[in-house]
């Protein structure tokens, strides 16, 4: 990962930890946390990263009192149903133009130093199977043109005469990595139940469907991710990407629901579509250092004070 003083951090991050029910409160989740810290130390890695519900106490007391983790940024996920979005056309003034590849890690490559921490595999991220594509948003009527090709050369992004509003995002398909269906034993729903809690208590709810019917049948989201705007009318902008990603959604077989998730520092983090089917959930970032080797600005930077405007990778969600 890079920060905006140009370090360069080896993070590790930690994901999906569940502990059964059953054998909670018995030091299982400190043991596993512990053992998967000492593996990364073994491959490399400075700081441990990991995330968590705001509202989840039991986590936040194992990562804090426990295991000594410190809070690096506040961010929120926001999902919404593709089927309950208003039907209404994007506007005539608005344009979304796909870019290739070369064009994206170009785009990214200006954008993210935006960020207060993005990866520096970008490029592998946009080449994965299930990264869909990229695209821009912006007005037709501002006198905009996309400059692809000087882009590409020399990482400019709009050439205008006047100020102009526009938009980047990706859109990640996650329905290819999450099936969520059930067609086994009893003893498997209790697993299902006990390691997708993060599915279960967010996305079914948004759906306004149980747990049982979710289960019956797959389903999956489209998440997107690296979006960064510039200018200052980005309100429906925002709302045509959103528009844009859930006809993507309802022409892909079961896919149910568009999430994005932004930092509290995020531009953007105002301009999403607040429709009454749209959810918003808090989410807590957390780190820590685990090498004994590294630079006391990088600890000043992740430990002592938040960030807000950070990259979210879809790998990790």
């Amino acid at each position: 990962m890079r920060t905006p003083s140009e370090s360069l951090l080896k993070i590790g991050c930690i994901l999906g930890l569940r502990v059964s029910p059953t054998h909670r409160r018995k030091g299982v989740g400190l043991k596993l946390v512990n053992s998967v810290e000492e593996w990364m130390l073994r491959n490399g890695a400075e700081y441990a990263f990991l995330a968590t519900e705001k509202n989840n106490n039991a986590s936040i007391n194992l990562f804090t009192n426990k295991c000594k983790y410190m809070s690096l940024s506040s961010l929120v996920i926001f999902v919404h149903p593709i089927i309950s979005f208003p039907a209404k056309h994007i506007s005539k003034d608005i344009k979304i133009e796909k870019v290739n590849m070369d064009q994206a890690i170009s785009l990214y490559r200006r954008t993210l130093r935006a960020k207060e921490l993005y990866p520096l595999d970008m490029d592998s991220i946009l080449k994965e199977k299930l990264s869909l594509g990229t695209w821009v948003s912006y007005y037709k009527d501002e006198g905009c043109r996309l400059n692809l090709q000087r882009m590409v050369e020399s990482e400019d992004i709009i050439t205008n005469e006047i100020t102009s509003s526009w938009i980047i995002f990706s859109i990640w398909n996650t329905y290819e990595a999450y099936k969520l269906q059930l067609k086994k034993s009893q003893t498997t729903l209790r697993l299902l139940h006990t390691t997708l809690n993060h599915a279960r208590d967010k996305i079914f709810p948004c759906l306004r469907m149980s747990v049982s019917e979710s289960l019956c049948t797959p389903f999956g989201f489209l998440f997107l991710y690296g979006l960064h705007g510039e200018g200052e009318n980005l309100g429906e902008l925002m709302e045509s990407i959103w528009r844009f990603t859930s006809r993507l959604g309802e022409s892909l077989k079961d896919c149910r629901v568009v999430i994005t998730e932004l930092g509290f520092g995020d531009p953007l983090v105002n301009h999403v579509p607040q429709t009454a089917s749209m959810s918003c959930f808090d989410d807590i970032w957390y780190t820590k250092r685990i090498s004994s080797h590294g630079d006391e600005k990088d600890d000043e930077l992740l430990m002592k004070r938040q960030i807000g405007n950070v990259f979210v990778d879809p790998r990790d969600f």
